[in-house]
Formats: C-alpha cells, sequence, structure tokens
C-alpha cells in the first residue's frame, strides 16, 4: 500500500512537500515514482528514485524545482516541490516497484493521490 500526504492549495512561488508512504506488498521496492495528472491532460511522470543507489531522474517540467529524496527509516519518499506555478496543479500520486522501467511504464503498486492546487 501507498499512502500519498501533503497536498494543498498555495499561492504561485510557494512550496510544498508531499510524502509517500509504503506498507504491505508495495514495502521495500527499490523504486519509487512520483507522478502527476491535471483535469484533461496525460498523467506525467516527473521524478523517480532509485532507494538503493540513490539514482534520481527528473521531467524537464520539473527540474530544477522540484526534488525527490528517501528516508529508509520510516519507508518515506518525499517530492519537496519549490517555485510553484499554476501549471503545477494536478493530482499527485507516487508508484512504487523493483524495477524503475516498471515505474517508468506507470506500472508497479500506486497510490490514491494528494491534490495540489496553485494559484
Amino acid at each position: 500500500q501507498l499512502v500519498e500526504s501533503g497536498g494543498a492549495s498555495v499561492q504561485a512561488g510557494g512550496s510544498l512537500r508531499l510524502s509517500c508512504s509504503a506498507s504491505g506488498k508495495a514495502y521495500g521496492r527499490n523504486c519509487i515514482g512520483w507522478f502527476r495528472q491535471a483535469p484533461g491532460k496525460e498523467r506525467e511522470g516527473i521524478a523517480t528514485i532509485h532507494t538503493v543507489s540513490k539514482t534520481t531522474q527528473y521531467a524537464d517540467s520539473v527540474k530544477g524545482r522540484f526534488t525527490i529524496s528517501t528516508d529508509s527509516a520510516e519507508n518515506t519518499v518525499y517530492l519537496q516541490m519549490t517555485n510553484l506555478a499554476p501549471e503545477d496543479t494536478a493530482m499527485y500520486y507516487c508508484a512504487a516497484h523493483q524495477d524503475c522501467k516498471v515505474v517508468a511504464g506507470f506500472g508497479g503498486y500506486w497510490g490514491q493521490g494528494t491534490q495540489v492546487t496553485v494559484s
């Protein structure tokens, strides 16, 4: 199970930190990804992290503004978002799998999402 939290309504230029907590079958998966989907738009992969190697990847749309990190002790992956813009408004999801290629293909275990609204 994956549970996202931290979504909120913020003003443009603000910051938020999203959390993704893993338990059950989703626990211990090596690759965690953050995705988002805005109304009427396709789902977009925005960041992934390999929890062992700490290798990260970012979409161009968030590079330099968002940071993905992991706290193994808390089984939690974070997405620190800064300099938020209205186009960042979306439902944000996390996904987990042993293989980052599966995560990139929208596979693995998924959470229910947390809403981020930027105005």
